[in-house]
Parts: structure tokens; sequence; C-alpha cells
């Protein structure tokens, strides 16, 4: 789906080309540069997928879109796609199309609590939210601040994904959310049931399965 308002943002740009797991993904300065270790969460929701209710899979703070992409390629899923940042959702557009999976993608800009209808639900989300300590931000330079800045402690935005898991979230189905390190997974299992979390080198990955916050 080309959003009217995405038209013409990717224009006389310089962008860049990646190669991310199957798929060829273009990029600029606007967009978080592709991390070839985040493949993983791609490959974890692939296996998820398999077994999941049926339905369209979900990615929150898509960026260029390669790890909602490269999750549902082999599957045949529809996926749905939400980020804040126009050249985000513009190049979502475009390596959708250059995967041959223009037809199955729903790209929507806009805020987390706004994309989405009440009624909606997914038995797959997939979270990248920015989890980067507001006072580290400065570590990378190289990265777009809206793409890496989390806040003071990493997860006003993993917050804000966790209520659209909470309220999205298919019964049977499951979310991965990235963070950045286990203590923040912690903190993720204060407001959520966790199933589980492996640590990735260069993040952690949270899968919840159930949208039942926790009971104090």
């Amino acid at each position: 789906m080309v959003v009217p308002v995405l038209d013409g943002v990717l224009a006389a740009t310089m962008r860049e080309t990646i190669i991310f797991g199957d798929l060829r993904i273009a990029f600029d300065h606007r967009v978080l540069r592709p991390r070839e270790w985040t493949a993983e969460q791609s490959l974890w929701a692939a296996e998820l997928i398999r077994d999941a209710p049926p339905g369209p899979v979900l990615e929150l703070c898509c960026g260029a879109g390669q790890v909602g992409l490269l999750a549902v390629l082999g599957s045949g899923r529809a996926l749905v796609c939400v980020d804040a940042e126009p050249a985000a959702c513009a190049y979502t557009v475009d390596n959708a199309a250059t995967a041959g999976l223009g037809g199955r993608v729903d790209v929507r800009l806009g805020r987390l609590d706004e994309a989405l209808q009440p009624g909606e639900r997914f038995p797959i989300i997939i979270a990248d939210p920015p989890w980067v300590r507001r006072e580290e931000t400065g570590r990378f330079p190289e990265d777009s601040l809206l793409a890496i800045d989390g806040g003071f402690d990493g997860l006003d935005v993993a917050r804000a994904c966790l209520a659209v898991i909470a309220g999205h979230l298919a019964p049977g189905g499951s979310a991965l959310l990235q963070v950045g390190m286990l203590a923040q997974a912690e903190a993720v299992r204060a407001e959520l049931a966790i199933a589980e979390v492996r640590e990735l080198r260069g993040g952690v990955l949270v899968r919840i399965e159930t949208a039942v916050p926790v009971i104090a």
C-alpha cells in the first residue's frame, strides 16, 4: 500500500543498500541502518508464523521494513508496518516492492496509538522500538536520533509497543519485542508476562504469548 503523503519522500536522497538475509534493503541517514544481528528476530518470527493462528503480521517501529519483510518472506502472510518517520515508511514501501511483496504489505505512517483500529488483531507482532537511553545516544552519531532515542531508561517507545501488544495481540499469538539489555527485559516483565528471553550479540529479544498485564 503506497501512502499518498509519502510520494516524493525518497527523491534526491543519498540512499544506501544492504543485504539483509535474502533481501536487498534500501535506506538513508533518516532511517536506522539495518544491523545484521537483528535478522535473528526475523528468523524467530518466521518460526512462530508457521504455527500461529491465521491473520496478518504486525511490525511496529518498522524502520526500512527489513525485519518484518524477512519474517513473512516465505510465509504468504500479509504484513502491516507502522512507523512515525515518513522516510521509514517510504523505504518500507520501496523495499517491499523490491522483494516482490508489495501486494501483501500495508504501510501506515503515524503514532503507534493511532495507526491501528480498535478491533484489529494480529497473531504475530514484531516490535523494534528505539531502546538506547537518552544520555547514551551520543555514542551513535551516525544514527538518526528518532530511531535510537528510547528516553530516560530506553523504554519509552517500548512501553508504547507493549500497549499495542496488550490491545492487538490475537489469542494464541506471540509478540517479539527487541530491547537492548537484560535489565530492560526485566522491566518489561513487570508489565506483561514474558514467555522467553533470548540474548543476542547486539540486544535482547523478548517473546510475549499473552497480552494480559501483570498484576502486582
